[in-house]
């Protein structure tokens, strides 16, 4: 049988976009984010992370939400110095809760609690070796076509190996979006990173772009596919030089 792909009601397709690239809607998603990272490793080859990261929001009470987000990310690193070979495999499981009102304060939608970061990474070079607590928060508003907000994660090592380095790692994720009608929207939402036990001139990551993207349906099922492209501006000694991203996020709303 046929799989028919059509565009997304013009009359809804916009809420649905906005619902989409809201982190902590109301919203049960689950985005397969690819990211590939060029000119990374000693011999300048490409790293690739694809980002399992369901989304499932919990309503608590009339006044409060939970919403749960995990990322589950599978790795591919090129040689990252001499003497160490190419590896893929999982990485560490993270898990972050926001405590978010069911209603919007004077246009602001906020998000806040805590984030978690689990040692499972199949091999040492995919991973800290740490277990890692922390917090997490996200805050947006919506103005017509426009959704703008960040979501900012800063999480600490609090168990895992003797012998693996202290975890201190910080995440800032602005994001902008623009939306069409019939679902199409542009979209930058650079993940700028911060390792803060790392030595000085090597701590930061940040990168600079942008994409889009467009609300479809699979049959009856709504997909968010998008595309970005960034430079990092700033990063590591061994860090890429640019990163093409593509997701594509399965949709369920209500």
């Amino acid at each position: 049988m046929a799989v028919l792909i059509s565009e997304a009601r013009a009359d809804g397709s916009s809420d649905i976009a906005k619902q989409a690239q809201n982190p902590i809607a109301s919203l049960i998603s689950v985005p397969f984010q690819n990211n590939t990272t060029f000119g990374a490793g000693e011999h300048s080859d490409a790293a690739n992370a694809l980002e399992i990261e369901p989304v499932i929001p919990l309503k608590l009470n009339t006044d409060w939400n939970l919403i749960t987000r995990t990322i589950v990310p599978i790795l591919d690193e090129p040689a990252l110095a001499p003497g160490v070979g190419s590896v893929g495999g999982l990485g560490d499981i993270q898990l972050s809760l926001y405590f978010s009102p069911a209603r919007a304060f004077h246009g602001i939608i906020w998000g806040l609690g805590p984030s978690f970061s689990f040692a499972t990474a199949t091999d040492p070079s995919l991973g800290t070796g740490k277990d890692s607590l922390g917090l997490s928060t996200a805050v947006l508003t919506i103005h017509g076509p426009w959704l703008v907000g960040t979501l900012i994660t800063d999480l600490a090592s609090v168990a895992g190996r003797n012998d693996r380095q202290a975890v201190h790692q910080f995440l800032v994720q602005p994001f902008v979006d623009y939306n069409f009608a019939h679902g199409w929207y542009l979209a930058s939402s650079p993940i700028a990173t911060a390792n803060w036990r790392s030595a000085s001139g090597n701590k930061w990551t940040v990168p600079v772009g942008g994409g889009g993207g467009k609300i479809l349906r699979i049959g009856r099922q709504a997909v968010n596919a998008q595309i970005q492209a960034f430079d990092n501006v700033v990063r590591p000694h061994e860090g890429g030089n640019w990163t093409l991203r593509v997701q594509v996020q399965l949709l369920f709303p209500r």
